[in-house]
């Protein structure tokens, strides 16, 4: 049974929580969608992975949001359970209109007597998902609603997600950077590596010639990042098919102290769509 508490988290499926905080923690996650040619797929629902970049080659979805109704009917599932209170977490308002819808709809609900605090994290992947963990696990601390809001509060740009492409192609077409941006990649084998700025935006924070100059930059902005703390936890993940995730997690073990390195695996299938097969991310989140 999941932890009983004054408040339940509202996330969506671009953040990336783990399902085991999803089974433990009164976590409810609003799938987005990959579309081909019309027909729809839940995000991690109807659709894996591994079946989006088999498509690929052939098409390229589209990416849209939940509907009004079927936020309008997660919110009406938190209050059947039992809430009054939510911390909504999402990805960046610069990405994805989803925030905002649930801005929309935390209006009507208002009404009805639900309180929701809505966190933009100005970031995209477990880089966002990490907040909706941070917040779960001051359930366990016993926080209510008021001091966790206060928590994250203070949290926020404690997270930092570096990941290496293997191509901008998917990012351009997919709106999400510049055509300029996107050339400047593909020449002299320029493997860049993406992060979002302070107002959550996709921008490039490096290249290097080759996949593994590409990774080693990746870990050492990491390790830059996380020593402005005393303690890190990082998250490693992928998409499609990489070798090498171990080694990775080894080198980040050496190179910053007191941090907590684990492998996550596959990043969702929507946002896959968005950077294609051979992604390498690393999430930094500093605990103190």
């Amino acid at each position: 049974m999941k932890n009983k508490t004054d408040f339940a988290i509202l996330v969506d499926s671009g953040c990336d929580v783990p399902i085991e905080y999803q089974e433990k923690y009164p976590i409810y996650v609003l799938p987005l969608y990959i579309n081909y040619n019309n027909t729809l797929y839940k995000d991690r629902i109807d659709i894996t992975p591994e079946e989006v970049y088999e498509k690929l080659e052939f098409e390229i979805p589209k990416t849209s949001l939940p509907s009004y109704q079927e936020t309008a009917d997660t919110f009406e599932k938190i209050y059947e359970d039992g809430y009054s209170k939510i911390i909504a977490i999402h990805i960046s308002s610069n990405l994805s209109g989803t925030l905002n819808l649930v801005r929309l709809v935390s209006e009507e609900y208002k009404e009805k007597g639900i309180l929701t605090f809505i966190f933009d994290t100005k970031n995209i992947a477990i880089g966002s998902g990490v907040y909706a963990i941070f917040t779960a696990k001051h359930i366990d601390a016993g926080k209510n609603y008021e001091d966790t809001v206060q928590l994250l509060k203070s949290a926020y740009g404690k997270s930092r997600l570096f990941f290496c492409v293997e191509t901008l192609e998917f990012l351009y077409k997919g709106g999400r950077i510049g055509r300029a941006a996107s050339l400047a990649g593909s020449v002299l084998n320029l493997k860049p590596i993406i992060t979002c700025d302070e107002e959550g935006t996709y921008i490039i924070a490096g290249k290097e010639r080759g996949r593994k100059k590409c990774i080693e930059k990746a870990i050492n902005l990491a390790e830059e990042f996380a020593v402005r703390g005393k303690k890190a936890e990082l998250t490693i993940m992928c998409s499609g098919k990489v070798l090498g995730l171990e080694k990775i997690k080894e080198r980040l073990e050496q190179l910053i102290p007191n941090c907590i390195v684990t492998i996550r695996g596959q990043i969702s299938p929507v946002l896959g769509v968005h950077v294609g097969p051979g992604l390498v991310g690393i999430s930094i989140f500093i605990v103190e």
